[in-house]
């Protein structure tokens, strides 16, 4: 492998969570408004839910941090249950409504958090949005140029998350995408691929019909979302 400058953790840019979650906004909520009712009912990679309750998931998780509702175990998978079974009742044009309010207002509360305490939901949401496209069948899943603000996120989501040291070489990016934490004694892991192939890896995402090259880690130590 080739030499590179010591690694430097960049600092965190408050505004970034905001940037990806409106580009995001931007790029999904046209999709979601044109589709037909039926394709709302097809099954995600989430498992149990269609693409309507993950999207009320989305909205809902982002909509508790706009109104600040984040007691303890807010975002543990039986709160988000109970959040998508509430809206169960309302009619689709309201679950995205919310879904469209969360993705435009949540930004600026995230940039107040200093300790970037919720930064990787919004990298979580637009995961999400991979899912959805993936379960729609369009192009564009885990990737697109959005990605220029879910890799930082990425990057950022995996130390706190404590996963091992890696060097992704993705083909738009030289030199390699630096996650993780160093471990004393443990070689650094290697990646080759591509960025959608790599975010399944970090996001516990389905890999049929995946290339990539794994080395020094398992690809379940590198999730960041359990």
């Amino acid at each position: 492998m080739s030499e590179y400058p010591e690694y430097e953790e960049p600092e965190r840019d408050p505004e970034l969570p905001g940037r990806l979650l409106r580009t995001e906004r931007d790029a999904l909520m046209p999709l979601l408004r044109a589709s037909d009712k039926e394709r709302f009912e097809l099954r995600t990679a989430c498992p149990g839910w269609t693409v309507r309750q993950l999207l009320a998931h989305c909205g809902a998780a982002l909509f508790r941090i706009v109104e600040g509702r984040l007691e303890e175990g807010v975002f543990l998978p039986e709160s988000n249950a109970a959040d998508v079974a509430e809206r169960e009742d309302w009619p689709l044009s309201r679950v995205l409504d919310e879904l469209e309010r969360g993705f435009t207002e949540a930004g600026d509360v995230i940039a107040a958090h200093k300790d970037g305490s919720l930064d990787a939901v919004a990298l979580g949401e637009w995961v999400h949005a991979g899912d959805v496209r993936e379960a729609f069948g369009e192009p564009g899943a885990y990737g697109g140029e959005s990605t220029e603000y879910a890799l930082p996120l990425l990057e950022v989501t995996s130390r706190r998350r404590k996963t091992p040291r890696l060097h992704a070489f993705l083909s738009c990016s030289t030199p390699p995408l630096v996650l993780g934490n160093e471990t004393e004694g443990r070689p650094v892991a290697q990646f080759w691929g591509d960025v959608p192939t790599l975010i399944r890896i970090y996001t516990g995402r389905p890999l049929v019909g995946t290339r990539y090259e794994l080395y020094g880690a398992a690809e379940q130590e590198l999730c960041v979302y359990r």
